[in-house]
């Protein structure tokens, strides 16, 4: 199995890709937006999406959506063939998806919304952290894409504050914070640690 990033190459899967959306839904009983194949098709002619599959076999897919002039961007409709499900895949998938959308846009905050444990927990894995809806994009598009969804009574009711998904977001900047953060709280450590070991040395030898 090989996952690659989708192209024109992949249009004959779009139809499957949102058969298998719309299954999904139907078994799970939660709310997921219908997508149609004319939308998976500019998804796939950007090269903003990646596609999994078994000798040509389709076994799964992601895509990126770009909002609020490219400060935001989502991963959206991941989705795993039924005959490859509790292998992995929806994991790998994801984490293909997530390295392209911080290679294509790299000052993007990445979120997402769902209601699935399991992608809770890939999202937390790849650096997300559950936010309020008020963080995320007030792009009306991209609210307007929930329309399709059972549960966007929910969302009107609510005035877009808050609904049965769980939002989740990747903020890069905050995450380079925390990484130079850390990388100076290593050399104080070690600095500390060097003199500790030299004044250990100092009263050896003077005993």
């Amino acid at each position: 199995m090989e996952i690659v990033i989708a192209n024109e190459s992949h249009f004959k899967y779009a139809e499957v890709i949102c058969e298998t959306i719309a299954e999904s839904a139907k078994v799970r009983g939660t709310g997921i937006a219908k997508r149609t194949p004319e939308y998976i098709l500019q998804k796939l002619e950007k090269g903003n999406a990646v596609i999994a599959l078994d000798d040509g076999k389709f076994v799964g897919f992601c895509y990126i959506e770009v909002w609020g002039h490219e400060k935001y961007v989502a991963n959206s409709g991941l989705i795993v063939h039924p005959d490859y499900r509790n292998l992995g895949m929806a994991k790998k998938i994801k984490k293909a998806v997530f390295e392209l959308s911080t290679k294509k846009f790299p000052t993007a905050k990445i979120f997402g919304i769902t209601t699935g444990l399991a992608v809770m927990k890939i999202n937390y894995e790849l650096g997300y952290q559950p936010v309020t809806f008020s963080e995320l994009t007030d792009d009306p598009q991209f609210w307007k894409g929930c329309q399709t969804c059972k549960n966007f009574d929910i969302l009107t009711r609510t005035e877009q504050k808050m609904c049965l998904c769980t939002g989740m977001l990747y903020d890069p900047a905050k995450k380079q914070a925390a990484k130079k953060k850390e990388k100076v709280n290593s050399k104080a450590f070690q600095r500390l640690k060097s003199i500790k070991e030299q004044l250990f040395l100092k009263k050896k030898q003077k005993n």
